[in-house]
């Protein structure tokens, strides 16, 4: 059979290429770009007020329990709040409420910042401040796909989640210093101010929306909400596979949980611990920038979506080896090799996004937000008791073992339910 002139087979259709949205067209979007250094800005401030409030709780009391207690105050809320609260994204518009949470948190932290305040009192405020990180980041996750829309959401989520991780990282490692330059009151009233500066950014940014569920008298009640998010997430079978992949990170977390154990069985120097717990606690961290950038930039929507199972599978396998309890920088590799593979959320966030309706994001982001932190809180809970008995390194590596098992048969599902998805993505990037 003769070739035509432009060299194509006849009857035969090149399939269309799948465009990648660039990190700079999607930087460009006003709104976007206001998002995203408002939410740089706040986590930046809350990393410097965990360092700042576990001083001044320490300087108080010299109690370390009382020193843990106040930092554990900063994981149990969102778990509370995400089913109660992430709902106000659904029912109110997400910029307002993205706004007055901004607005409340920076007046509630200026309180924490005023000298003398007691214990109890500054526990109180602690709680209040992270329980409104709930409805406000249901709130950006939500407004989000309506700002980017095909792969430009991907991009967007890569630089949103590359922004997380440096700034974490950032904002530990400065933390200690700004603290001793300026002390923790001084630090605790700069995080008041981040919270400020993101709310102007959001009201100067953002334009208004409606309310996704509109107005008037009736919108269903919080309770009821509630309800009908947790149906929608978990009476889907494509939804809660997607969540059972989110919730995943409760055996790849586990690690850094017990980091500073961890460190003590590779040196063999005291004052060198915390020093070794830095650079693991690092290691995944640094591992999950390079992989969102490589997955976003250089793997195109539909073959991420494919890759799902694969790259799940990824961040637990690697910790198997260090049941060998293999030297610090073997160790080290493993974890990053870990944190590459943790770049699968990015594909999965995207799914996600697929099958929620618009109107019913904030809630179902709320939900799996909070599953997100249990899941974590509580692995690293029993990994800490257990490596108690039979050391950190076995620990890790059973971590690892079950959360293969557990992503392997994720996959397994995936494959089955993924086709739909795929085509959908596809129809959305192609040129």
């Amino acid at each position: 059979m003769a070739a035509t002139r432009s060299g194509r087979l006849p009857g035969r259709h090149r399939r269309p290429t799948e465009r990648q949205a660039t990190y700079g067209e999607v930087i460009a979007i006003r709104e976007f770009r206001a998002l995203w250094i408002g939410q740089a800005l706040s986590l930046l401030g809350d990393q410097l007020s965990r360092v700042a409030l576990s001083v001044l709780v320490f300087e108080r009391t010299e109690s370390p329990l009382a020193t843990a207690s106040v930092y554990a105050l900063t994981y149990l809320p969102p778990i509370i709040g995400g089913p109660l609260l992430a709902g106000l994204a659904d029912r109110y518009a997400r910029r307002y409420i993205m706004i007055v949470c901004d607005l409340i948190r920076a007046g509630l932290v200026a309180l924490m910042a005023i000298p003398g305040t007691s214990f109890t009192v500054l526990c109180v405020l602690v709680f209040w401040v992270v329980l409104l990180s709930a409805p406000f980041s249901a709130a950006r996750a939500a407004l989000l796909p309506e700002l980017l829309e095909g792969d430009r959401y991907v991009a967007g989520s890569a630089l949103q989640n590359m922004t997380n991780q440096g700034a974490q990282m950032l904002g530990f490692a400065l933390g200690g210093a700004l603290i001793m330059a300026m002390g923790p009151y001084r630090a605790l009233a700069l995080d008041a101010s981040t919270f400020l500066a993101s709310a102007l950014i959001l009201v100067s940014g953002v334009r208004r929306r409606p309310a996704p569920l509109g107005a008037g008298g009736d919108r269903p009640s919080m309770w009821a909400m509630t309800r009908a998010g947790a149906r929608l997430v978990f009476g889907d079978p494509r939804l809660r596979t997607l969540v059972l992949f989110a919730w995943l990170c409760g055996f790849y977390v586990l690690p850094e949980g017990i980091a500073t154990p961890y460190a003590a069985t590779l040196t063999d120097d005291p004052q060198q611990i915390s020093f070794v717990a830095g650079l693991l606690m690092g290691a995944m961290p640094t591992g999950t920038v390079i992989g969102a950038f490589l997955f976003s930039r250089y793997v195109t929507p539909s073959k991420r979506l494919r890759a799902m199972g694969a790259m799940a599978m990824l961040t637990c396998a690697p910790l198997i080896l260090c049941a060998m309890e293999p030297p610090l920088t073997v160790v080290l590799a493993l974890w990053f090799v870990s944190g590459i593979g943790g770049a699968y959320q990015l594909a999965a966030n995207a799914a996600f996004v697929q099958c929620v309706p618009p109107e019913r994001r904030g809630l179902a982001f709320g939900l799996v937000q909070s599953g997100l932190l249990a899941s974590q809180g509580i692995g690293i809970l029993i990994g800490g008791a257990v490596a108690d008995e039979i050391g950190p390194a076995h620990v890790v590596a059973l971590a690892g073992a079950a959360g293969l098992c557990v992503a392997a048969a994720l996959a397994m599902i995936w494959i089955g339910s993924c086709k739909e998805i795929i085509e959908k993505v596809r129809a959305e990037v192609t040129a």
